[in-house]
């Protein structure tokens, strides 16, 4: 279980490190990666201002529950999760938490 958290650790601070210099060319809103491996708690947050307007808000936030990845909120156009599974990650090992119970029951994904 320790070296599959270990990949999972690996494969979700890659994928978001991906995203965050995907979307971080802008001078004024910066990307933040929040890595807390000790709860296994894993964000992108942007922050800064845009034509005057203040941002700052959770883009990705992935939790390693029970063996499995949690993907609590995906702000992505695509969604985060083909690109877990593009990096090895199977099906059956990603919950889209941001979804209900019975909704995830639809999905290709696990529900718990």
């Amino acid at each position: 279980m320790d070296s599959l958290k270990a990949k999972y650790r690996s494969v979700v601070e890659q994928v978001l490190r991906d995203y965050a210099e995907f979307l971080g060319h802008d001078d004024q809103v910066q990307m933040e990666l929040v890595f807390d491996r000790e709860r296994d708690r894993y964000l992108l947050i942007e922050t800064g201002w845009h034509d005057g307007d203040r941002i700052y808000g959770t883009l990705l936030h992935i939790d390693i529950i029970d063996g499995k990845l949690w993907i609590q909120h995906d702000g992505t156009e695509e969604g985060i999760a083909d690109e877990l599974v593009a990096a090895g990650v199977t099906k059956d090992s990603i919950v889209l938490g941001f979804k209900s119970v019975e909704r995830r029951k639809l999905t290709e994904f696990a529900v718990f």
